[in-house]
This record gives C-alpha cells, sequence and structure tokens, in this order.
C-alpha cells in the first residue's frame, strides 16, 4: 500500500454537542475570500431572517420532485414570494434512476421557456438526486446562475447539498458528468425531517457515520450512545448530528474544495457503494445504504492492509447494521464489481483508488493489490 501524500491539515474545531442549540449556522470558506452558511434549525422557511441575503432577481425557480412538491413546494414559495416579482415550481420524477442528461434537459426547457435570465435563482428542495441535478443546471445556464440548496433529506443535509458537488449519472457511472459549482447558501429546516420513511432516514445516517472513522472519533462515540435517539428523528439529537457534520464536511471542503486530494476522504464507503449502485441499476439500493455496506467493505480492506485490527471492523459494522444499513453486498459478480469501480472518479490511470482507515479518526486514499480486493468482495458479498 503506498497512501498519497496528504497536506498539512488545519485543525478541525472540537465537538461540542449542545442539544438545546437554537438555529446555527456553519460557515464554508473558500479561497479568494468566498463563503456561504449552512442555516440549520427549525422552522427556517418561516424566519425571514433565513432569506435576507437572497439574490435580487425577478424570477425564481423552485426545482422539487414528485413526493417532496406536494409536501412543501407551497410553503417555500409563500416564503419566496415577498423576495421575487415571479415565484415558478418545476416537479420532476423523483428516483435515482431519473438523475440524467434528459431530465436535466427538462430544467433548462422550464428556464428557457419562462424567459429566465442570468440573475434568475434556482431552489433546489427536495433531497441528493434534486440538489445534485439543480445545482448542475445552474453552472450551466448561460455559463452559471445562483442556486440555494433547500434539502429535504438527512442525507442531504448532512452531505450532498454542502461543498459544491453537482452532476448527473451516466450508465457507465455514477456521477460522472457535473461540475463544481457552489450554492449561495444552504437551508437545513429540521423540521421537514419528521416526514422522512424510515429507511430515507438510515440512508442519511449513513453519510453522518463516515464522518467519525474519517475524521472524528469523539462524533462516533457520540452517535454509538445517541444512534437510537436518531432512528427516533429526536430533534435535539438530529440537530447535533446534522451540525457536526456540516462542521465537519466545511473543514475538509475549505481546504480542497475541488477534490485534488483532501476531499477524497469524503469518499469513505463510496467507491465498493458506488459500484453497487451502478450494478444493480440506478435506484436499487438508495445511495446511503450502498453507502453504509460500502464503508463495512472498505473498513476490511483496511484491516487485510493491517491498518485497523479487527476490533474496529465489528465496531462499525455492528454500528452500522444498527443504523438499519445493509453489510453485506448483492453478488454482482467480481468481474462486473471491478469494472464499474474502475470507472470511480477517483481512479488514476485506470488504477482504483480507495478510502481506507489509516488508524481510527483518519482516512487516507491509496491503491490496493488486487488480490486484496478480490478478497474483501467474495468476503463481503451476500451468498
Amino acid at each position: 500500500m503506498t497512501p498519497q501524500p496528504q497536506p498539512q491539515l488545519q485543525p478541525l474545531p472540537p465537538f461540542k454537542p449542545d442539544l438545546h442549540a437554537p438555529i446555527e449556522r456553519v460557515d464554508i470558506a473558500l479561497s479568494e475570500g468566498r463563503s456561504y452558511p449552512i442555516w440549520i434549525g427549525p422552522e427556517l422557511w418561516s424566519n425571514p431572517d433565513t432569506w435576507r441575503a437572497l439574490p435580487k432577481a425577478r424570477l425564481a425557480l423552485i426545482v422539487s420532485n414528485t413526493v417532496v412538491a406536494p409536501l412543501y413546494a407551497q410553503h417555500l414559495m409563500n416564503a419566496l414570494k415577498a423576495h421575487y416579482e415571479r415565484v415558478e415550481l418545476l416537479v420532476l420524477p423523483d428516483g435515482e434512476g431519473h438523475k440524467t442528461w434528459l431530465t436535466l434537459n427538462s430544467i433548462f426547457d422550464h428556464l428557457l421557456g419562462a424567459g429566465a435570465d442570468r440573475k434568475t435563482v434556482l431552489f433546489a428542495l427536495g433531497g441528493g438526486v434534486v440538489g445534485d441535478i439543480t445545482g448542475f443546471a445552474a453552472a450551466c445556464f448561460m455559463r452559471g446562475v445562483p442556486f440555494v440548496q433547500v434539502p429535504t433529506t438527512l442525507l442531504a443535509q448532512v452531505d450532498s447539498s454542502v461543498g459544491g458537488k453537482t452532476a448527473v449519472n451516466h450508465p457507465l457511472g455514477k456521477n460522472m458528468v457535473g461540475a463544481f459549482y457552489q450554492p449561495v447558501q444552504v437551508v437545513c429546516d429540521l423540521g421537514v425531517l419528521q416526514t422522512l420513511p424510515a429507511r430515507e432516514l438510515s440512508a442519511g445516517l449513513a453519510e453522518i457515520i463516515k464522518y467519525g472513522p474519517i475524521a472524528d472519533m469523539a462524533f462516533l462515540d457520540w452517535l454509538d450512545t445517541h444512534l437510537t435517539s436518531l432512528i427516533n428523528k429526536d430533534p435535539q439529537a438530529l440537530a447535533v448530528a446534522v451540525k457536526r457534520s456540516c462542521e465537519i464536511k466545511a473543514w475538509v471542503v475549505s481546504q480542497d474544495e475541488k477534490e485534488g486530494g483532501l476531499r477524497a476522504i469524503l469518499n469513505f464507503g463510496h467507491t465498493f457503494g458506488h459500484a453497487i449502485e451502478s450494478g444493480l441499476g440506478f435506484g436499487e439500493w438508495l445511495h446511503g445504504e450502498a453507502v453504509g455496506c460500502g464503508m463495512v467493505m472498505a473498513c476490511e480492506l483496511s484491516h487485510a492492509l493491517g491498518l485497523v485490527d479487527r476490533a474496529f471492523v465489528h465496531r462499525m459494522t455492528e454500528l452500522i447494521t444498527k443504523a438499519g444499513l445493509p453489510t453485506r453486498a448483492p453478488d454482482l459478480g467480481l468481474e462486473t464489481f471491478l469494472e464499474h469501480m474502475s470507472h470511480d472518479k477517483k481512479a488514476v490511470g485506470g488504477e482504483i483508488q480507495f478510502v481506507v482507515i489509516k488508524r481510527p479518526g483518519e482516512a487516507v486514499v491509496c491503491k490496493a493489490p488486487q488480490a486484496l480486493v478480490q478478497k474483501v468482495i467474495e468476503t463481503c458479498t451476500s451468498p
């Protein structure tokens, strides 16, 4: 194993869980003085302060899907009407299988049909699929218009809405066509999480759990203790988990906005996970379910490389199981698994790169002998 050299990191702010905090703000500070806020708290859409710094424009377009729009679109439209002359709504079909170029083009069709200009603001109201495709549309339309992330799933609030990754899927790989394009703000209204189905909540817990082994074992300890509260949608526990996840992601993204090195650690579990999603067909497993299983496989690989002990692998597997996530991979066939992983965006010269745990609380990106990778796939595949 030859880990890639990692840059000197700024210290991660200490974990200070506060179960009674009011509205929180986490800032992502980027180069050249660029920054934007992540707002975290209850009833944010109804709070005028949430929208005080919105970009000025004549037209705003809310992009949502068939599941979220009936629940929340009117609420958001009412909040935005005080700021824009026209607020329109575009409802997309739901699901990872619709995160395609064809769906992306429907956003462009609506914008052009509505007479949008370079100041038009897009609002992504939904989960990771809506956020990714709306952000990519904003990056492309007229070479870039402002957009706001309004995530309504736990996974989107703690991961996909933060950091500026936007994309659509390609039949050969997940998120293979996209751009780095930052929102002007992220609004994480915790109240909407109360309507999440249990499966969607578990998918979000996967992206929360990943932050512990890659950056903050104190947070992982807290998750061990409070996971049941999170599963039960306890508002205070959710607030702590969302805030700390955003703090860790902001810490990474501020030091490596475009994934030149460090940011790749956020893909812990994703190399295996994306292969599962692609191999099964997008939408068969939720993204968080594939990441949960992928983390177990990445921990097994870390152990096979002599980096972590068996007790750590067992601890992570137990936590992921308790979160309601799969820990056994579907039987895609070894060649199919390897083929899909070879299309991973971290691959260099056709060689697969893996995010592994160097020691609990620290991750690195490295190559791994194919024999070990094959053994992990075989060990973790359902009989």
